[in-house]
């Protein structure tokens, strides 16, 4: 009996080890979409000298391309982002990609601890030639989302012939006045919570936050529905990694790999080099779309932004029942609402 048992213990423990190298090293994939002309592509490719993993989907490979540049630092959303665009999959091309040292495109054995936002503008424009000339298009709508959109704003500045327009989602502005916001902000819910615990630590944080030198903690910033109201985003990743076939165990231990060593450095460079200070001009109609509860991003220094921004067309558009992720709280209104500028843009010839 005692054989048996041990024998069966065995086994188990080979079927699990054997379940557990499959869960880490499976191959990765994204499921295919309907269509004669149709693209549904996840590969890695190299770009400006490394390899980046890039997601490619749409319902037909000649509708326009839109490049979308994730925030975090770090935080791509290949795992998850497919069940928010499936409306925009009909009408447009969508290029997703992981940023140099994030995700899918953290490689073990690379040196990232020179990472530049410069660099990462490199990439992207690098990016934007590869997937045009691989799609026989001249050029791409650019939509950045939180930290993605101050590499989206600073490549837009750099080359913007390559782009029809900028859009911004949670636009990064003003770090130190963001924060504060933040913070008046998380207070203020906390109070109206009765959470006398968290308005103490944040308390004991706002000289380091109105100095610029912290960030109002963003588990906190979430608690009180400042990063989403319609959605629960971490629970998309969770479900994500452990789900959907774009990512396997190993990217999920690359993804968290590389915000260990990226975001830190970049969100340092972000704080000495505020947007509004070095992108003053844009070439191209600029969009900042913001959700009425954004307090990752605040809506009030996105606008102080805005007000001074040079552009030929801007618009500041509030999503009003969304924080930080109009783009997939409120999908359906977002998707009509692209459908409509970029017809405008294309129309107007800019």
């Amino acid at each position: 009996m005692r054989k048996r048992l041990v024998k069966i213990m065995k086994r188990g423990l080979i079927l699990a080890t054997a379940l557990i190298l499959l869960g880490m090293f499976f191959p990765t994939w994204t499921p295919g979409i309907q269509g004669e002309n149709s693209i549904s592509w996840l590969g890695q490719t190299e770009i400006n000298g490394t390899r980046h993993g890039i997601m490619i989907r749409g319902a037909d490979a000649s509708n326009p391309i839109i490049i979308y540049v994730h925030g975090g630092p770090g935080s791509s959303e290949i795992p998850y982002v497919r069940k928010y665009q499936k409306e925009l999959e009909q009408h447009f091309t969508i290029v997703h990609y992981d940023q140099r040292g994030s995700g899918k495109s953290y490689h073990f054995f690379e040196d990232y601890s020179n990472l530049t936002t410069d660099l990462l503008v490199d990439d992207l424009l690098a990016l934007t030639d590869y997937i045009t000339a691989k799609l026989g298009q001249e050029k791409a709508l650019l939509i950045g989302h939180s930290f993605g959109t101050y590499i989206g704003m600073k490549a837009a500045a750099k080359s913007p012939d390559r782009f029809y327009a900028y859009i911004g989602i949670g636009q990064v502005a003003d770090t130190v006045r963001s924060e504060r916001d933040s913070l008046e902000y998380t207070i203020e819910q906390a109070k109206i919570a009765g959470n006398e615990k968290d308005v103490k630590r944040l308390e004991l944080l706002r000289n380091a936050i109105e100095q610029g030198e912290a960030y109002t903690p963003r588990n906190l910033v979430r608690k009180y529905g400042g990063a989403s109201r319609l959605i629960d985003d971490n629970r998309d990743y969770a479900f994500g990694f452990l789900v959907n076939p774009e990512y396997n165990g190993l990217d999920v231990i690359r993804y968290f790999r590389g915000i260990s060593v990226s975001q830190d450095l970049l969100l340092e460079e972000e704080a000495k080099n505020s947007l509004p200070r070095i992108v003053k001009k844009l070439e191209i109609p600029a969009y900042f779309v913001m959700g009425t509860y954004d307090y990752m991003t605040s809506v009030k220094a996105a606008k102080d932004y805005f007000d001074v921004l040079e552009a030929p067309v801007k618009d500041f558009v509030i999503f009003e029942r969304s924080a930080h992720y109009p783009q997939f709280e409120e999908k359906e209104k977002f998707a009509a609402w692209l459908r409509r500028i970029f017809d405008r843009i294309t129309q107007s010839g800019s």
